[in-house]
């Protein structure tokens, strides 16, 4: 959540500092400022609002003239969304300016202790307290902006990344990062500053991710210099060729990016399997469960932890894990994970699943589960991101960027790798046989092609979404491994259309929403030909005898839920197992279509973050 650019080199500023927050917008906010340095003083545009309001009101504002600049898109903790409470923010003096991601927890101390030597403030912001105490450094200390930047975080608790700038040294930035990510793009006698690379993939593919505790020091002509912000200690920067492009992060003539995302599903699974499962061969290579294999197969117990989207992917991985490898699984909200005094064990092993790498919580989860002594995997999508470099072991998704808020390919990717690692398990155990795992691999070779099939019912899917787009509540329900499914069904319509929705195990109806069901009531049921079959249909007799609107997604010819239903949508045949790679598309698209009638800001939805990278 909140986006951190900036900028310092040969080019203007400006237009790299807006673009970049453009860019960055994807992650949630609810204001945007930009700070400048003319060659002569530091200038500052900020409000409340999008980024294209920033800009109109930036460009009347000051002059967009000079080589450096920093700027922010806030999503507000500290204080109301309001033009005082964006950054950047000056200190009391106006010679420093800073941007910052995440929390100081000890701010309200800081800032009664700060107070008693003159300080005011002006904002309700923690940040603003930070950038006070770091000229109170400077003053007391005379050291310069760097060492005054280490002493000040020092003293701080919390989480934060933040970039600095004194208008008195304006050829450098200083930047600091613990618990946020932050991004430093390497150029040609010239630096970006970023929370991720999707600011300055256009102009560099070169970048230093900095690690926890540390901070740099980017001085124009003299490179990025890398410390330990506890001890002091230099660190020799390790930079990263990055593996993404522009054209991934732009919309490539969709009218959304979820809309994209959703469409680049095919893509994306082949992508996430391709190199590591070879079907016809009886192949799985991954080289995170290869070097572990010993450890992971050991378990006495698989401990997944995640959030939201993730969470649910993590629900259908325990089904798979104990059909296939047959270890004992535990799903755990990361939220709530390391605050009930959760039993861990070193014959434990813990898999953490992000798609930006970079959950907080998630974060927390790991490192409270290391220290217990478990064994951590991470399945993430972001290359560098923190979560691949804080686990022992782990594997990428390579679902390219996803940008839309609400997550759609991170979620069938998390699945195939989560196969992938149950099959590869499971074969080594011998807990599957070979003609099993075989027919694993070949049906999972047919998914991508089987989700191009049902994407091509997105016109009868639209159609649906127009019926009842006017709904105020829903009811989404499926069972075993389609179970997860309808609680992600739920979640995507909540998250975009702002309509109430809730998911359920199809058989805990009776237990509750029952009552809830009457011909203003939609239900949507999960009810494909594998699994719990007559059950769910017994479910949907029962909805139907109380006048419930009932959606079904069944599977391809099915007659006897079509004769229940007011409508079906069907997907193509396939194992119980992998169902939920195609039966999650159509109430992806289901969302997509009744927010975009309803006139919601789909890619950005209210109050939403793309990375909650603070609790």
């Amino acid at each position: 959540m909140c986006g951190i650019v900036g900028y310092i080199g040969h080019r203007d500023a400006y237009p790299v500092v807006l673009k970049g927050l453009q860019r960055l917008e994807y992650r949630g906010y609810d204001s945007a400022g930009i700070v400048l340095y003319d060659d002569k003083d530091l200038k500052l545009s900020k409000t409340k609002g999008k980024v294209a309001d920033l800009k109109a009101k930036l460009e009347q504002e000051i002059s967009t003239n000079g080589n450096l600049g920093i700027g922010h898109t806030r999503w507000a903790t500290h204080g109301q969304p309001n033009d005082v409470n964006s950054h950047p923010h000056y200190s009391n003096s106006g010679d420093l300016v800073i941007v910052h991601n995440g929390i100081i927890e000890n701010y309200d101390a800081l800032k009664k202790e700060l107070k008693t030597r003159g300080y005011k403030f002006h904002s309700d912001t923690d940040t603003e307290v930070l950038v006070n105490l770091i000229e109170d450094v400077q003053v007391q200390e005379g050291v310069k902006l760097g060492k005054a930047v280490q002493i000040a975080l020092n003293q701080t608790v919390g989480a934060y990344a933040i970039a600095v700038v004194d208008k008195k040294k304006p050829n450098e930035i200083v930047v600091a990062r613990l618990g946020s990510p932050l991004a430093i793009g390497v150029g040609e006698d010239e630096y970006f500053v970023a929370s991720d690379a999707s600011p300055f993939i256009e102009f560099t593919n070169n970048a230093i991710y900095l690690e926890d505790g540390e901070m740099a020091v980017v001085r124009r002509g003299k490179g990025v210099k890398v410390r330990k912000i506890k001890d002091d200690a230099l660190v020799d920067p390790y930079v990263q060729e990055l593996q993404l492009n522009l054209e991934q992060i732009e919309k490539g003539g969709y009218e959304h990016f979820m809309l994209k995302e959703i469409y680049e599903q095919p893509n994306a699974i082949k992508d996430t399997y391709r190199g590591r499962m070879l079907a016809n061969k009886g192949i799985v290579k991954m080289a995170g469960i290869d070097d572990n294999i010993d450890r992971i197969a050991n378990a006495k117990r698989i401990l997944i932890v995640a959030c939201g989207t993730s969470w649910h992917a993590g629900l259908v991985a325990e089904y798979i894990f104990e059909d296939l490898a047959r270890i004992p699984v535990e799903v755990e909200y990361a939220s709530e994970f390391r605050y009930r005094n959760p039993i861990i064990s070193e014959n434990d092993v813990i898999i953490a699943i992000s798609q930006s790498g970079e959950t907080a919580d998630t974060m927390a989860a790991i490192k409270l589960a290391k220290e217990k002594g478990a064994f951590a995997f991470g399945v993430c999508n972001v290359v560098g991101s923190s979560i691949s470099r804080e686990t022992d072991a782990g594997a990428y998704t390579h679902a390219g960027p996803e940008i839309g808020v609400a997550s759609t390919k991170a979620f069938t990717t998390q699945i195939t790798v989560l196969t992938l690692m149950a099959l590869k398990l499971g074969k080594y155990k011998g807990t599957i046989s070979n003609t099993t795992f075989m027919y694993h691999l070949q049906e999972l070779n047919t998914i991508p092609d089987k989700v191009e099939m049902v994407l091509q019912n997105n016109e009868h899917i639209k159609a649906i979404a127009d019926i009842y787009k006017n709904a105020r509540n829903c009811l989404y329900l499926g069972r075993g491994f389609n179970f997860p499914v309808a609680l992600e069904g739920a979640l995507k319509l909540k998250e975009i259309s702002y309509i109430h929705a809730e998911g359920y195990p199809a058989a805990e109806m009776k237990h509750g929403p029952i009552a809830l069901i009457d011909e203003q009531m939609p239900v949507i049921v999960i009810a494909t030909r594998k699994g719990h079959y007559e059950k769910v249909v017994s479910n949907i007799q029962e909805i139907k005898s109380r006048k419930g609107q009932i959606i079904a997604v069944v599977t391809e010819g099915d007659e006897e839920v079509r004769d229940l239903a007011d409508h079906v949508i069907e997907v193509p045949e396939s194992m119980e197992s992998l169902s939920p790679l195609l039966t999650t598309i159509p109430l992806q698209l289901l969302s997509y279509h009744i927010a975009v009638m309803l006139g919601k800001n789909v890619d950005q939805p209210r109050n939403l973050a793309k990375s909650v990278t603070v609790e």
